[in-house]
């Protein structure tokens, strides 16, 4: 079955999931690269690294319905169309976003339930029971997976915006349009 968007624009819904998501993955990143800039056990650090976690929450409570959207929308065709070289990196590099979008939170919630963290309700002082015991070996396994992941996707997310960037400034074609 063709895809339902045959406009020229992903629809009004994908391209808000779409900004509103880069928003707040930008803001995780910052959040945990601010956390350094404070005194271990401090008020600051941690409230940054509470952000940092909720912030994750909220990208990953939007990246069901973003791919359910997806999947149930399609995405409007690139005019003019891409060559065959480029469409299956175009579509590799999306298909890694989104397992991004969906791994990455999962893999910092585990990893502050198995370090013992808490996860507190913002502006309260309850916390998200852990669905994991700790696990001072698993912690420190999937810090260094969130981590390793976190440094690779900023490469995967670099690639993404050149690649629209030459889309636009070389191909000419119609890509980044489609997310205005």
């Amino acid at each position: 079955m063709p895809p339902l968007n045959a406009a020229p624009r992903y629809s009004a819904a994908q391209r808000r999931l779409h900004w509103l998501m880069f928003l707040l993955v930008a803001l995780a990143y910052l959040c945990i690269e601010l956390r350094g800039s404070f005194e271990r056990g401090s008020w600051p650090r941690a409230t940054v690294v509470q952000s940092h976690y909720w912030i994750g929450l909220a990208v990953l409570a939007l990246a069901l319905p973003r791919l359910l959207l997806r999947l149930r929308r399609g995405a409007p065709p690139i005019t003019p169309p891409l060559p065959a070289w480029q469409a299956w990196p175009s579509r590799a590099v999306h298909g890694a976003l989104y397992a991004f979008l969906l791994a990455q939170p999962l893999l910092g919630l585990l990893t502050a339930w198995t370090d013992g963290k808490s996860v507190l309700v913002p502006f309260t002082a309850r916390v998200v029971p852990a669905l994991v015991a700790p696990d001072p070996a698993w912690a420190a396994r999937l810090e260094d997976l969130h981590g390793s992941l976190g440094s690779a996707f900023y490469w995967v997310i670099g690639l993404h915006v050149l690649a629209s960037l030459y889309h636009h400034a070389i191909r000419g074609d119609d890509t980044l349009r489609r997310m205005r």
